[in-house]
């Protein structure tokens, strides 16, 4: 009996002192948002995506009610998993020149067209994708994502990109009121 009661004494010591992790229907805190930047997105293409879901968390300098050009960066503690970029312009932009130029803004890795209902380049690294919105300082929206944690060379990603990006896109836009 007493052998019984110390060990049920060292199992609430262990308890109290996080030694051992009771679930009980807690989210988990390494979990893929549903929500990315203000768009709902499916998790597992996220997941396609995203290597590490440690404090998963956003930094996000968009302004959508205002149409000004922003950042959202979607981090894994320090590190930038998911970079967007937000932006709206006057005129259409030539997407292979933004995903080729010498700038880090919209440079993406190996870019190629594809066919879609919007125009979009899809690279090894990131893609961009362009539709037109209106606002009051616009006539079209430019999403650009980039994937820093992939590397240059890696081509394993480009189709995970497609699928990433042919979802949130419009998605995106419906947010923003342009679909």
């Amino acid at each position: 009996m007493r052998a019984l009661f110390r060990i049920s004494l060292l199992g609430l010591v262990m308890l109290s002192l996080g030694v051992f992790e009771v679930s009980c229907n807690q989210a988990d805190e390494n979990e893929i948002p549903e929500s990315v930047c203000g768009t709902s997105i499916d998790p597992d293409l996220t997941r396609m995506l995203v290597k590490s879901t440690d404090d998963l968390h956003e930094f996000d300098r968009v302004d959508r009610a205002e149409a000004v050009t922003g950042p959202c960066v979607l981090l894994s503690r320090h590190d930038p998993v998911l970079e967007f970029r937000f932006s709206w312009d006057k005129s259409a932009t030539d997407l292979m020149y933004l995903a080729t130029g010498s700038g880090s803004t919209s440079q993406i890795a190996q870019p190629r067209s594809v066919h879609s209902a919007s125009k979009s380049v899809i690279g090894a690294d990131g893609a961009i994708s362009q539709a037109p919105c209106k606002t009051k300082d616009g006539n079209y929206f430019t999403l650009t994502l980039q994937l820093p944690q992939i590397k240059l060379t890696d081509q394993t990603h480009r189709s995970d990109i497609e699928k990433f990006m042919r979802a949130y896109f419009p998605a995106t836009l419906k947010t923003l009121g342009c679909a």
